[in-house]
């Protein structure tokens, strides 16, 4: 003898779950659609490193907005907020930060987070700049002639490069053979200095997942670092809803909240690759 299912023996039972069903899957999707978002221009460093793949789901819980963004250069992202495109930054260069503010496209700036730039570049070091300071590292690199890729792309590193070839009294050499303008972001410009048996300048953030991808056994390695002008500060600012009426401030304040806050710096200095804790939180200074 053949049992009946419980659908088949309850017909009406059986189409009211399915309803009810289908009901909740509808509003559990319209709650979805529905929640508020946060648009967000950031750097490289932050997108490559995972740093933001790792806060997006802890912000959205705690405060039930969902975080998109776009990484591109520090330069670029300013780009995005003067136009109203995103409502916040999260970039690395102080100058550009403060000509952002100075000009009214931003509000309620606030450091989040450091790590340093660093001088990597081939285990022989041809250029002979391991010890040396950030100055001289460059000074050791143009009278050699060594090859050297250059994000050229207006980012935070990139930035910090130009400022570091004036005081080193050098013009920038964007004529010279060695000198490799990439245009492209941190890992592809780490890539092309391997390829080409060269240094660059970089974060370190990004350098220690570049690390990770070669398994712990990079063709570049760290051969100038410490130096104080390396330092490398990550900050947070709200597009200005005086010049765009749209920005979403109230999103953006509860973001800088968020990342400010000491559970949320405590979260920050967990962040680890390979052992390796990528970025030092210091919203309290």
């Amino acid at each position: 003898m053949h049992r009946r299912s419980v659908a088949s023996r309850f017909p009406r039972f059986s189409l009211l779950l399915v309803l009810i069903v289908g009901l909740a899957l509808v509003l559990g999707g319209v709650a979805a659609a529905k929640a508020p978002v946060l648009r967000m221009a950031t750097t490289t460093s932050t997108d490559n490193t995972g740093l933001l793949d790792y806060l997006a789901p802890l912000f959205q819980k705690a405060t039930g907005i969902e975080l998109q963004w776009v990484a591109v250069g520090t330069g670029k992202a300013i780009e995005f907020g003067k136009n109203g495109d995103v409502d916040i930054l999260f970039v690395h260069d102080p100058e550009s930060e403060k000509a952002f503010l100075d000009g009214g496209f931003g509000a309620n700036r606030r450091q989040v987070m450091y790590n340093d730039f660093i001088f990597v570049g081939p285990k022989e070091d041809p250029a002979k700049i391991q010890g040396l300071s950030a100055v001289e590292t460059l000074k050791a690199i143009a009278t050699k002639g060594a090859v050297f890729t250059s994000r050229a792309d207006k980012s935070g590193t990139h930035m910090k490069e130009l400022a570091l070839w004036k005081e080193a009294g050098i013009t920038v050499p964007d004529k010279e053979p060695w000198y490799i303008q990439v245009g492209q972001g941190m890992i592809q410009t780490i890539n092309i200095a391997a390829e080409r048996n060269g240094y660059t300048l970089t974060d370190r953030g990004t350098f220690i997942k570049y690390e990770e991808n070669h398994k712990g056994n990079p063709p570049l390695v760290i051969l100038s670092e410490g130096d104080k002008a390396l330092r490398n500060q990550y900050s947070v600012i709200a597009v200005n809803p005086a010049k765009w009426s749209d920005a979403r401030y109230d999103l953006a304040v509860k973001f800088i909240d968020w990342i400010v806050a000491p559970e949320t710096q405590k979260v920050i200095a967990e962040f680890k690759l390979s052992g390796k804790q990528l970025f030092f939180p210091n919203a309290g200074e």
